[in-house]
């Protein structure tokens, strides 16, 4: 009798295995995601020059609110659960005025062509920079090859421009005090080729209410203006217009009500401020045809979200972050965050690779092996701030489905931080990155529509909905699968950590120093196995828990192997 009940439960384990949901949100999303649509979106975005509150990144929002109300989304009025999908648009009073560049130019006196010209260099006028009085202004240019303050104070800079082949804002201050009129600088970091792409700029911002004004310069003009000012004497005409004024900032939320959990919910975010293309109109056109589509599967009953799914649209971080900390209640059932952050690259044109940036896992710490960090930089990940769980290893294994099924590339980097990933994962909340890095035009004003492909945005939008889909609606089948799914990775990696290990105690590493990676790795992968037993939508049997503690039995057996090995 028990190895009849054993059977029957082995064969009911099995075929959940086999209706894995996740083949069929993956036919619903390749079959109804429209890249053109994304890219429509995407091209509006990037038109503008987008800071919060200011003009072009009030008519994103807006632009993404007519996508959602075509889709079916209606306004919310009283709470977000008054309808099946609903979308509000918050306002808030900005305690700074909002600034929007309109035109800017740098002529050489004497020179028949512009210097730079805001038509083909919109970077060029950091954030906050005031207008000069109308008409521009005439004066001669100092130019300093080593900053020294002390210096500088003794020079007379009066009615001058002042040049260096450093940021403006470092020169700022110090400008002020002397007299100067403006500040012309350079800043561009060695990732960004600039001596290849001699046209790129870096946008920057100022501080605000200066009265004097900074521009910055392309590599191609820093090098003519540095060229004409060691000649002798250079005299510049410079022209710039911009607007500051009060706004208020505004954030777009729109969400599918879950039929048995809607409190817990899976929440997506997409920045909208910046002037770049794929940074990160790209993000924003992607993350709208994913609402447009599941607005349209929700419809037509295709999909049964079990739990909520939450689209989100603002200002970096800070609406992320205030969308978790105005309503403890809500956070409370935040289950999963995912941030999309330039998610469009033509990696053929920007030499970027798609990238799932991990929650800290222990290659935040020891980074090795094909593990690596990206231009963008380690983040500070001791032991205690690790955090394990599912959620990495799920989330990429959804991505290598969809990168051999569409022959796209998919890689992973360490945890780094500095993006909409990180408001979760500061407040307990399992949270990841889907993005490319690195790009030699990355926060450039050459990132525009051109290096943008839409298949790229395909099978971020694909992959991110069905894993999305897949969790929201998940049971206990789902979870098991998952289970066995994070034991084979952790299986690998473990494998692979202790080659590593083996090979650095033969060159002269500490044995000890080598088994406590493989010690931390092994109860990181444990810890994430436990946090599996949260994800059915209902638990109905221990069958998720007995999983669990069969896959934990497996993956300790094997560490205590490999810890046995490494002398």
């Amino acid at each position: 009798m028990k190895t009849k009940i054993l059977f029957i439960l082995l064969f009911a384990g099995l075929s959940g295995y086999a209706q894995n949901p996740t083949d069929n949100y993956f036919r619903l999303t390749r079959t109804g995601f429209n890249e053109k649509n994304a890219y429509e979106t995407t091209g509006f975005v990037e038109q503008y020059f987008r800071v919060p509150g200011n003009t072009g990144f009030n008519a994103s929002i807006h632009y993404v609110e007519n996508i959602l109300k075509k889709a079916g989304f209606v306004e919310q009025k009283q709470n977000e659960f008054e309808a099946p999908l609903t979308y509000r648009i918050e306002k808030r009073a900005m305690k700074n005025n909002t600034w929007e560049p309109v035109d800017a130019n740098i002529d050489i006196v004497g020179e028949p062509q512009p210097l730079i010209s805001f038509k083909t260099n919109r970077n060029m006028i950091p954030i906050n920079c005031v207008s000069t009085p109308v008409g521009g202004v005439t004066a001669n240019v100092v130019f300093i090859e080593k900053i020294n303050p002390a210096e500088i104070e003794k020079m007379d800079l009066k009615g001058k421009i002042l040049f260096s082949e450093n940021n403006p804002s470092r020169l700022l201050q110090i400008a002020t005090k002397a007299g100067a009129i403006g500040v012309l600088g350079y800043s561009m970091p060695k990732y960004t080729q600039p001596e290849i792409h001699q046209t790129s700029i870096q946008f920057g911002s100022m501080k605000a209410n200066s009265e004097v004004w900074t521009l910055l310069l392309s590599y191609t003009a820093k090098e003519k203006l540095k060229a004409s000012c060691l000649k002798g004497e250079t005299k510049l005409k410079v022209n710039i217009q911009t607007k500051i004024y009060p706004s208020e900032e505004l954030t777009i939320v729109a969400n599918v009500k879950g039929s048995v959990n809607p409190t817990e919910r899976f929440v997506f975010s997409a920045h909208v401020q910046e002037p770049g293309a794929n940074d990160n109109a790209s993000g924003v056109g992607t993350l709208a045809e994913m609402a447009r589509l599941t607005a349209e599967l929700y419809q037509a009953k295709k999909i049964s979200p079990k739990r909520t799914l939450t689209f989100l649209w603002g200002d970096e971080i800070v609406s992320t972050r205030r969308y978790i900390t105005e309503d403890t209640t809500r956070a409370k059932g935040i289950l999963w965050g995912m941030s999309l952050d330039m998610v469009g690259e033509d990696t053929k044109k920007t030499g970027g690779s798609f990238l799932i940036e991990k929650m800290p896992d222990p290659s935040a710490i020891w980074t090795r092996g094909t593990d690596k960090h990206t231009e963008w930089g380690a983040g500070d990940v001791g032991e205690k701030e690790l955090f394990p769980h599912y959620f990495n290893d799920f989330i990429f294994d959804i991505c290598k489905t969809q990168g051999k099924f569409a022959n796209w590339t998919v890689n992973y980097n360490p945890f780094e931080g500095g993006s909409d990933h990180t408001p979760f994962l500061q407040h307990k909340i399992p949270g990841l990155l889907m993005w490319h890095f690195t790009d030699v035009f990355y926060h450039t004003d050459n990132d525009r529509i051109d290096k943008v492909s839409p298949t790229e945005m395909k099978n971020v939008g694909i992959s991110g909905l069905t894993a999305a889909y897949t969790l929201i609606s998940a049971d206990e089948s789902t979870a098991t699968a998952t289970v066995s799914q994070v034991k084979a990775d952790a299986l690998v990696r473990l494998k692979t950590e202790f080659e590593l290990s083996k090979k650095a105690i033969a060159e002269g590493k500490a044995a000890a120093d080598e088994k406590h990676i493989i010690e931390v790795w092994c109860k990181w992968y444990v810890d994430a196995l436990a946090t599996i037993n949260k994800m059915p939508v209902k638990t109905e049997t221990t069958r998720v828990g007995s999983a669990i503690k069969f896959a934990t039995n497996e993956i300790e057996k094997q560490a205590k192997v490999y810890l046995e090995e490494l002398k």
